[in-house]
């Protein structure tokens, strides 16, 4: 499969990207729990719908640098590069490289607050369209995919309940 380079952003994008979409949730699991379901390769499948595949590419631990690559549906592929990895409060990683040619950049952040009742995820995706067909694209679907990216959280909220049987 080709692979198209993507622009090697570091964090700051996530904060400037052209198109950017923050979702959040509260979750009834400690910081701890949601770390170990973001470490899990198989758990990704489960909640984010959209994603098919997800294989760890550089060894534990896991930590900034650690590579790893994501299958999504549509036969979209992105190779990842981690840019923070804060056990129980934050991560985030960037596409260093991608299956289609309408991706300048992409980043994602988990940032985790711990609450009374659990934890707060604030989960950003950041992007930046290549070409003239991705910006209209990201235009046209931007209200979609917003509440898309939200019900993942929703089902986020489902998939940790039932993991770690909360009631």
């Amino acid at each position: 499969m080709a692979m198209h380079d993507c622009e090697r952003v570091g964090l700051d994008f996530v904060d400037s990207a052209p198109y950017r979409f923050v979702s959040t949730v509260n979750l009834a699991i400690t910081p701890e729990q949601l770390f170990e379901v973001l470490a899990d390769e198989t758990s990704w499948p489960r909640w984010a719908s959209v994603i098919t595949e997800v294989r760890w590419t550089s060894p534990p631990p896991r930590r900034v640098g650690t590579t790893r690559t994501v299958d999504m549906r549509g036969g979209i592929t992105g190779d990842e590069e981690f840019l923070a990895w804060e056990p129980f409060e934050r991560m985030a990683f960037r596409f260093n490289a991608a299956s289609t040619g309408s991706i300048a950049a992409f980043a994602e952040d988990y940032r985790v607050i711990r609450t009374p009742d659990g934890c707060h995820l604030t989960w950003i995706m950041a992007m930046k369209p290549a070409g003239l067909a991705g910006r209209f694209g990201l235009f046209v679907g931007r209200p979609v995919m917003g509440r898309l990216f939200q019900r993942f959280l929703h089902h986020l909220r489902g998939y940790t309940d039932e993991r770690f049987a909360v009631r």
